[in-house]
This record gives C-alpha cells, structure tokens and sequence, in this order.
C-alpha cells in the first residue's frame, strides 16, 4: 500500500537503530501471589522469562507443546525456587488446541495478573495447517489473538492485568501492511521474513482493537522487541538458513536473561501503570511505523480474524 509511504520518518528508524544498543530497564519488585501466563516456555526466550518470574515469587502456568519438557519446567522451578506452576498443552498450528486451551484458561478461577505471548515460528517455506491457515500466521498472530479473545471479559473483570507480546522489530518488513486478501501466501511470493513481519504487523494491529476494548479498565497491552536472542526458532528449517542464523544473526545475539528482565519489568514496574497500545525496544518506547497505526486495517484484520479462529458468535 503505497499509501503509507509519505507517512514514513527517517528519524524513527535512525531511533529504533539507537535503542537496539540500549539495555532495558531492572525492576526489582517481587511478585510473590501474582499468577503469571507464559506461552512458549520450554525454550529460548519463554524458558529464560519463566525463571526470571519464577525467581521473584510468582506463580505461573504455561501453554506449550511439549508435554515432557514442560513436565521438566515445573519440576525444575520447583526445587529451585519452589515455584507454584501448571500447564495447558496445545500446539498452536492447531486451532482446536488453541481453543481448548482459552477455555481452560478463562474457566480458571485465578485471576491473570501478566499474560505473556510468547510462543512462535520462523518458516522459510510456505507449510498451511490443518485449519488451512499459513503456518507462522496462525501460530505467531491467529492463536494469540484467539487467546485474548476469550480472555477479555474476563481481563476486564479483574482489579488489574498485563498482556504481552513477545513482537519484533521484523515487523517492519511488513512495510506496506498485511494482504488481507491473500493470509496465506497463495497469490503473492512467500518469504520467511516477509510472513514473519506480517504476522507481528498483524498482532500490532490486534493491539489497537484489544487496547480500545480495554479503555477505562486497568487492563493494559503493548508488544516489545526481545532485542536478537540466540533461540531454537527456525530449526525445521533447511540447512542454508541454518548455517545462516548460526554464521550471522546468532554472532551478534545478546544473552536472554535480558529479554527476560525487559519482559518482567514490563509486565510488574509501576512504571507502566496506565500505559498501554505501546511498543517497546526491549523498555525503550518506540512509535510504530504508519502500516502499524492504521485503525481501518485494524478492523478489517479485527473481521477477518473473528472468522478466521472461529469466533463468530462465541
């Protein structure tokens, strides 16, 4: 959409370039009795930010694939912070998990005081799920936002709550916005990058709908960029990407534990109390790029995704 194009600033790039060195801010506040949702947490990013929480006294469930590693998470936060955890299973390339998974989570009688999106993929090639969805699509953008969907009256109920997304930076390959006539790559060509982008562009728009929904309520979402951490994401992938990420993005990867920090202090600082539709460099904010701030794709998307994740009428 060239449309956008005048609406670009130099500056906000020449910004999001600065912050990228910057580290995030501490918060050192304990969270003993607070629950904790982490999507994604049996590696990389979503393991490293288990610990963090589960260091500070909170309590946590998480929503992974894996039963056996998620098995060995809970037992290791146990005895090593004594840490009250649980688990839901669901794969989020399948949509009927996802939504097993949202009910449990909105029958659950504990209120969720941080609930943070972390799960996700990288795809080189072009795989469609069972739901006949593009894969990084459905599990980076369509599963958080079945998640939130189900959850939001329930948000809106509690005294206070904090949603998260774990986004990126690389939403900006998305520099003209998201075809929404083509979710699954059929008509255009397929790139790992550009679909990754599309689906943080797309949870960014998401964000604008959920964060109207929430006016007047102390329920508040923002997106962060975790800053380049070495992960597992893209191990399906071939071995040319493989050595890629290895030779070239993983050398200049800064160690978890940071994105771990800017997550906790996102989600517990008194610092953000009322701040909310925000995206942060790890705590740095940052202003979207114009595709990011467009309330009528957002609408549009918002449509889309009701039919898409089987929400019409729920």
């Amino acid at each position: 959409m060239i449309k956008y194009w005048k609406d670009y600033k130099w500056s906000n790039v020449f910004a999001m370039i600065h912050n990228l060195k910057l580290d995030p801010k501490i918060c050192t506040d304990n969270f003993s009795g607070h629950m904790v949702v982490i999507t994604g947490a049996t590696s990389g990013i979503g393991y490293a930010t288990a610990r963090k929480y589960a260091s500070c006294g909170a309590d946590l469930l998480f929503i992974n694939r894996n039963e056996n590693k998620t098995k060995e998470l809970v037992e290791e936060l146990s005895r090593e912070f004594n840490t009250n955890s649980s688990y839901i299973i669901a794969n989020f390339s399948r949509l009927s998990e996802v939504h097993q998974a949202a009910e449990q989570l909105r029958c659950n009688e504990r209120n969720i005081d941080v609930l943070i999106h972390n799960a996700g993929v990288y795809l080189t090639k072009r795989i469609l799920t069972v739901d006949n969805n593009e894969e990084v699509f459905q599990t980076n953008y369509l599963s958080t936002f079945i998640l939130n969907y189900y959850l939001k009256e329930k948000l809106r109920n509690q005294k206070s709550g904090r949603i998260l997304f774990v986004n990126s930076e690389a939403y900006r390959f998305a520099a003209f916005g998201i075809a929404m006539d083509d979710l699954t790559w059929s008509k255009h060509k397929y790139s790992g990058i550009k679909s990754y982008g599309a689906a943080k562009m797309a949870q960014l728009l998401s964000m604008i709908e959920f964060n109207e929904y929430f006016q007047g309520s102390n329920i508040s979402i923002n997106a962060m960029h975790p800053g380049n951490v070495r992960t597992n994401s893209g191990q399906s992938n071939g071995w040319l990407y493989k050595i890629f990420k290895k030779k070239v993005i993983d050398r200049g990867a800064i160690p978890l534990s940071i994105s771990a920090d800017a997550l906790y202090y996102l989600g517990v600082s008194a610092d953000l109390d009322n701040v909310s539709g925000k995206f942060f460099n790890l705590t740095t904010e940052e202003e979207l790029t114009p595709p990011a701030l467009d309330r009528d794709e957002a609408e549009k998307l918002w449509m889309i995704s009701l039919e898409l994740g089987g929400l019409n009428g729920r």
